[in-house]
């Protein structure tokens, strides 16, 4: 029976400085078959700890004003110059302020922006180095810049005007869009779905500065009470005396192959020697283009998950990731991982073409499917974290099915066997939902294995 699946184990760094040839840290070989069964092997034992990894920085940024001072920062706010966010730019204040990017305090300045551009990483006052590998940034134009003249602070308001932050002892610098998205995303082809959203258009200029955010930031949209930050997730962690937790992001409805992986994975961390590693089932819920699924129904489908018993609610929490999404690949996957350390994971999943999409105006992909995890395993700042990759083969006891290509979409009917071959990714998403559509109210665990 082939291998479904396969992880490699850590190999600790013992420095954040930058050597020639980089020690690469996946986790021992971990083997997924169908069906679930393995003989013994010998694997690298790791250090088991109670503890839960330390936030990058060593401590957790959160940037909320105090009760007793909102009244007044709001007064202070009021005589500021103000710079409207979109809907983007408040999410990127929701990341910030809950301290996914710790030890971030605000959105960058002119060295934080060029280290991470060109450097995918900040060094830290100590010499320690983090991972930073997407730039968060607040964009602002020729009026804005001008209306702001010498002051130090400004009021961040939202769509409406209502007061969402105060950027203080701040600098504007040029914004560079070409060099920006170069480097982001390794081309500069039109047609990238966030750059179309918020940097063509965006101003000329770059804000950066500390950050003092008046309330968390909320959407009331039935899905706040999924939305932990990195404490409430770290509290939880410790409530269930998790002593690792696994994070797998998704942007997708989850199915069989995803509820496996993540089933076995827990089952190999036993085997390992922890006693109660803990899943972070963790979807994106910031910006997504167009064609993926909206977060509304991915939710309600992550419920049924839980509800049908194929995860186990007992080990398995469920939160939304509030960062908008790049589709920048082994760049963006980075920080993916990266934000994960804050809230807790000490183990992350990868699987093919992490954070990929095709190339906008070619036929094929943008990036190759193999470097996002290659990438996880030397990106600097990233030594702490344990890379769980893994690559996926079919072998069925069935003569229909001999194994089949990850570079093509495919669905698979587990019971019976049969293989389906499916090219529109809406035709996909049919045999997710019942009825064929995707605004059905009824929702079901997967049945269908798609890779």
């Amino acid at each position: 029976m082939a291998s479904m699946a396969t992880y490699f184990v850590k190999t600790p760094s013992p420095s954040p400085s930058f050597p020639k040839t980089f020690n690469t840290h996946f986790s021992p070989a971990l083997r997924l078959s169908i069906p679930l069964s393995s003989k013994p092997r010998t694997r690298r034992r790791l250090r088991i700890s109670n503890a839960l990894i330390e936030p990058d920085g060593g401590k957790l940024v959160e940037l909320f004003v105090k009760e007793s001072k909102k009244g007044e920062k709001k007064r202070e706010a009021a005589s500021l110059p103000r710079v409207k966010l979109s809907r983007i730019d408040l999410q990127w204040v929701h990341v910030i302020s809950e301290g996914w990017s710790s030890p971030l305090r605000g959105f960058m300045r002119e060295s934080e922006f060029l280290q991470t551009l060109h450097f995918n990483s900040l060094r830290l006052e100590d010499g320690s180095v983090v991972n930073m590998s997407v730039p968060i940034v607040l964009a602002i134009d020729d009026a804005q810049k001008r209306l702001i003249g010498e002051s130090t602070r400004v009021a961040l308001v939202d769509s409406d005007n209502n007061l969402i932050a105060i950027l203080k002892d701040i600098e504007i610098y040029k914004h560079h869009k070409e060099e920006r998205i170069a480097r982001t995303w390794g081309t500069t082809a039109p047609g990238l779905p966030y750059v179309d959203q918020a940097i063509t258009n965006a101003g000329n200029w770059l804000i950066g500065g500390d950050l003092e955010v008046i309330e968390p930031i909320k959407y009331h949209d039935g899905l706040d009470r999924f939305r932990l930050s990195p404490a409430e997730l770290r509290e939880e962690f410790t409530r269930r005396n998790a002593d690792a937790v696994f994070a797998f992001q998704l942007r997708n409805p989850v199915h069989n192959g995803h509820a496996l992986l993540m089933t076995d994975t827990r089952r190999r961390l036993l085997e390992m020697g922890y006693k109660n590693p803990i899943l972070l089932l963790h979807p994106l819920g910031g910006y997504t283009k167009a064609d993926d699924v909206p977060l509304s129904w991915r939710m309600k489908q992550h419920e049924k998950v839980l509800e049908d018993g194929v995860l186990d609610p007992e080990t398995t929490v469920v939160s939304i990731f509030p960062s908008p999404m790049h589709y920048a690949g082994p760049t963006e996957v980075q920080w993916h991982a990266k934000a994960r350390i804050n809230a807790g994971a000490n183990f992350y999943i990868v699987g093919r073409d992490p954070a990929g999409m095709g190339h906008p105006i070619e036929n094929r992909d943008l990036y190759d499917a193999d470097h996002g995890k290659k990438v996880l395993s030397m990106a600097p700042g990233l030594e702490r974290l344990n890379i769980l990759p893994f690559k996926v083969y079919i072998l069925f006891g069935c003569d229909a099915i001999h194994g089949f290509s990850l570079i093509s979409s495919f669905i698979i009917n587990l019971f019976p066997c049969r293989l389906l071959h499916m090219i529109n990714l809406k035709v996909k998403w049919h045999f997710l939902i019942p009825q064929g559509n995707r605004t059905s109210s009824s929702y079901r665990a997967p049945r269908y294995a798609f890779f």
